[in-house]
């Protein structure tokens, strides 16, 4: 007799189709453009800190910032936000201000604590790769009126400015202190609890110009950017402090915010049980209804 032989039956794949990507006109993709090439200037910030060229590297960090602040606004302008256009920027994201900072940050100065230096830098983008996976999973969610104009922690590009801010320092004036190993170890272990934290921080999504400072903002702007041309080190400098400042005017201002959040949805969370509670016992006949104002101990 023949043995039979054991037919392993392969799923049909003739019905299956790849869903292939339609064809987009070229303004559509400007977006995924602008965040592709602030991926690119994350990996190229890598490649000068490795080849010891840390102020071209922290340029290029800088770089990919102001690509990363646009690319969400140009989607939103041309109306093409997609969900694969918000992963690609998550992960440009990590690239550009978890990893790059990380390595520029090691090989400037943290390589002198060896595998310390290096646990460290590794913290800090752990902490980045957190922060994007809590801001992916609340995408979906709408947040509350009153909460519109703030994040939680510090968002990503920001932290990646104030964790290189000590290079800053440095670049201007001298490294006798700011390349110090051991400073960096605390800023940067401080600067990634940031991140990680549920501190609310300004957000200027939602932040509005009145009629009558649209020029002095102008103009201000404009002298930002001529001190940013002249002198990068010093206002990037004092551009991150003031970030750092505004931290506990946003916890203050927020406070009272959150408290009132809670407290609504604590009446909210307690009015269902309001209304499934039980009617009153109606009295037997042997026991007697006790009178309206009669005290029961």
């Amino acid at each position: 007799m023949r043995s039979r032989k054991m037919r392993v039956r392969r799923p049909q794949m003739r019905g299956m189709r790849v869903r292939r990507i339609q064809e987009l006109s070229f303004n559509r993709l400007v977006p995924n453009v602008l965040t592709m090439l602030a991926l690119c200037a994350g990996m190229t910030a890598i490649r000068f800190a490795l080849n010891g060229n840390f102020q071209a590297a922290v340029y290029a960090i800088i770089v990919a910032g102001i690509l990363d602040g646009l690319d969400g606004r140009v989607a939103r302008l041309l109306k093409v936000t997609s969900r694969f256009g918000a992963e690609l920027d998550s992960l440009s994201d990590f690239i550009s201000f978890g990893v790059a900072p990380a390595v520029v940050l090691y090989l400037w100065t943290m390589s002198a604590l060896h595998s310390v230096g290096w646990a460290i830098v590794l913290f800090y983008a752990v902490c980045c790769a957190l922060r994007l996976a809590r801001f992916n999973t609340q995408l979906n969610v709408e947040p509350a009126p009153q909460m519109a104009g703030f994040f939680t922690g510090v968002p990503a590009p920001a932290g990646a400015g104030l964790v290189l801010m000590p290079m800053f320092a440095g670049f201007e004036w001298g490294d006798w202190i700011a390349r110090s190993p051991y400073l960096n170890a605390l800023w940067i272990a401080g600067i990634a609890a940031l991140m990680i934290s549920t501190i609310p921080t300004l957000s200027l999504k939602k932040f509005s110009i009145p009629h009558r400072f649209v020029m002095p903002t102008l103009l201000g702007i404009g002298l930002l950017a001529a001190f940013a041309t002249t002198a990068p080190w010093p206002t990037l400098t004092l551009i991150g402090l003031l970030y750092l400042g505004s931290i506990p005017l946003t916890i203050r201002a927020a406070a009272p915010l959150r408290r009132a959040a809670r407290a609504r949805k604590t009446a909210a969370a307690e009015a269902p049980a309001l209304l499934a509670a039980p009617p009153p016992v109606p009295p037997t006949i042997d026991e007697p209804a006790p009178p309206p104002n009669e005290w029961r101990h």
